[in-house]
């Protein structure tokens, strides 16, 4: 019987994706030696299967819907996509799979990384189980940071896995177009993906349990966006589950609750996220398997003074961009209790992810863009603050009608009238996405209404909403 070999690092990273790098880099950059651990590609969820090919095949979807509201290039963009182009447009971005380039990443900041399946197995403990079987036991001298993400939640109905429905990840990368494509849900992934496959031709059937699609936004967020899906030609229908899937002869059949049969070559699934925490062993130290992980403000895990969960893992705000936000805050936490140096735990300290709470930015890169930040006007009213919705109508904003003719869209930002600050705001329309970062900056800095009136925005841009913003909450 072989000894298994063990090493000992001062922080020990389960998951090497974007959170996970990212807790590694601040960690490496405190001096703290570090082990990451991966069961399949360097670079994660995002770079493969998530953000990065979704937003490579929605780009060129987006490009040609905003190149048909300009005169001049109206006639030139008639035509429909060309699917392989913008296939291998998505292959480029994910490095056809390969995650050479995120591992000589790791390697530049003096990482350690070990292919396998890592679980817990004692108290700064990881048992890493290698590709030819053997194991590795690594041990934390200081923190075990779980940064395993998540994966795709799929309903309970009878006999669904043996028609092998889409998730997420067959949505981003699939090799080919569907003729005809259901997709089940009404958030992010849905209606992005509606959104994709519908310009690539398929026939797309949102199917939605919901109102609307979009809950989490303010509702005209989703109104807008299913108007555009409908008049895209994909078949919008809300406030219907699936009660049955089946395949026959290679065509997938959904049947609705109120029995209607559905006929499609493929259907996705898009109805939420479980933690990938099922089999890491969270048992050896008391916490349930398959479990989200709630932890405090500087990411470290009720009860447990030296386990972190950031990321999708503790189910504070399910983004990349915030999962990194939190790695940041979590690497200089482990590092500031690691040398004994001062942790600045207080609302928006360096160690304090204080933004999952009050300011997490979103951008839907559907057509029309939807883009978020902070508290909607329901959230911020059952949160207790006494706010007011100043609403305007983007069209009315110079640089829109500029940016396309015929420009939709809507802005509001949800005014704190006690501290005159803003909870929160929402924009849809083409091209907001790049504009939400101001409305972050207002939200997380809570800049005071009165200064936001000498940002000046620059003429004629989509930005000056901002004025328009102003303007009409002055007048109300």
């Amino acid at each position: 019987m072989t000894e298994t070999e063990t090493n000992t690092y001062d922080v020990v990273v389960l998951g090497a994706g974007p959170v996970g790098e990212n807790v590694a880099d601040r960690t490496r950059a405190a001096g703290l030696t570090t082990a990451v651990v991966e069961s399949e590609l360097v670079g994660g969820e995002c770079s493969y299967w998530a953000c990065m090919p979704s937003k490579a095949l929605l780009r060129p979807v987006i490009a040609r819907a905003d190149a048909r509201r300009v005169p001049g290039l109206l006639q030139s963009v008639q035509g429909p996509l060309d699917a392989s182009a913008v296939l291998a447009h998505r292959d480029y971005y994910t490095s056809n799979w390969k995650d050479d380039g995120q591992v000589g990443w790791l390697d530049s900041v003096g990482a350690d990384l070990y292919r396998g399946h890592g679980r817990l197995t004692g108290p700064r403990e990881v048992t890493v189980t290698g590709p030819d079987g053997g194991d590795r036991l690594l041990t934390a001298r200081h923190a075990v940071a779980v940064c395993t993400g998540s994966r795709a939640a799929l309903p309970g109905l009878p006999g669904l896995d043996t028609v092998k429905p889409w998730t997420s990840r067959e949505a981003t990368s699939s090799k080919s177009v569907p003729g005809r494509l259901i997709v089940v849900g009404g958030g992010v992934v849905a209606t992005e993906m509606a959104t994709v496959w519908q310009a690539l031709g398929s026939r797309v059937t949102l199917l939605v349990r919901g109102k609307g699609l979009l809950p989490r936004m303010e509702p005209f967020a989703g109104e807008l966006i299913a108007e555009a899906l409908t008049e895209a030609g994909a078949d919008v229908r809300t406030g219907t589950s699936v009660k049955l899937v089946t395949r026959e002869n290679g065509t997938v059949i959904a049947v609705t609750d109120a029995g209607e049969r559905i006929e499609a070559d493929e259907i996705l699934f898009a109805t939420g996220r479980a933690p990938r925490t099922d089999d890491i062993g969270l048992e050896s130290i008391g916490l349930d398997p398959g479990s989200w992980l709630p932890v405090d403000d500087s990411l470290r895990v009720t009860g447990h003074d030296w386990l972190y969960a950031v990321g999708d893992v503790n189910h504070r705000a399910l983004l990349t961009h915030q999962g990194k936000y939190q790695a940041r805050i979590a690497g200089a936490a482990i590092a500031a209790r690691a040398t004994g140096k001062t942790l600045l735990a207080e609302p928006w300290g360096a160690h304090a992810a204080t933004a999952d709470h009050a300011a997490v930015p979103q951008v839907v890169f559907t057509d029309p863009e939807a883009a978020a930040v902070g508290l909607s006007l329901a959230e911020a009213e059952q949160a207790g603050h006494r706010v007011k919705a100043v609403d305007v109508d983007l069209s009315t904003v110079a640089g829109a009608g500029l940016y396309a003719d015929g420009y939709q869209g809507r802005a509001r930002m949800v005014v704190d009238l006690e501290e005159e600050i803003l909870r929160g705001v929402t924009l849809v329309g083409p091209g907001v996405g790049e504009l939400i970062h101001s409305a972050t900056v207002a939200v997380a800095g809570r800049v005071p209404i009165s200064r936001l009136w000498h940002a000046v925005p620059s003429y004629p841009t989509i930005s000056e909403v901002w004025l328009r913003l102003l303007e009409a909450y002055r007048d109300a």
